[in-house]
């Protein structure tokens, strides 16, 4: 059995539907993006339920490393037993996105919103735009 101190590890588990990034994985640090505000998770740190907005969670590896996913929406729990999850609706590794394809998915979202003639067309076309400006910006 490997014990790990709760006091200086944080367990992490990141998965979209099906597919899991890291399965109560022990890493140093956190950093999610926030209606709130982009906020960092560090070992120890106080219990909170957050949504996610669009943009990049940075996962920083005990070897030093650190791993960006983009996620497009979800929500982040961080437990009083070092465990955080972070659940998104869409995830991709940020070296994956394609910087045209985004840009394609902004433009069309702009576009929709331009002629949406309803106020849920105008809303959806909102959180489009939203996650194509996010996907632009973790990709340039």
């Amino acid at each position: 059995m490997h014990l790990v101190d709760i006091r200086t590890s944080i367990f992490l588990t990141t998965t979209i539907r099906s597919f899991i990034f890291y399965d109560s994985k022990t890493v140093k640090q956190v950093d999610v993006p926030s209606f709130s505000g982009t906020f960092g998770i560090l070992p120890k740190h106080v219990p909170t339920l957050a949504v996610l907005k669009p943009g990049v969670v940075t996962v920083f590896e005990n070897d030093g490393s650190n791993q960006k996913i983009f996620v497009s929406s979800g929500t982040i729990s961080i437990n009083d037993d070092a465990s955080v999850q972070v659940l998104a609706e869409e995830a991709c590794p940020v070296d994956h996105i394609d910087l045209p394809a985004a840009r394609d998915i902004l433009n069309k979202a702009q576009s929709e919103f331009a002629s949406a003639t309803t106020e849920q067309a105008k809303a959806e076309a909102a959180i489009a735009i939203e996650v194509g400006e996010a996907l632009v910006k973790a990709s340039e």
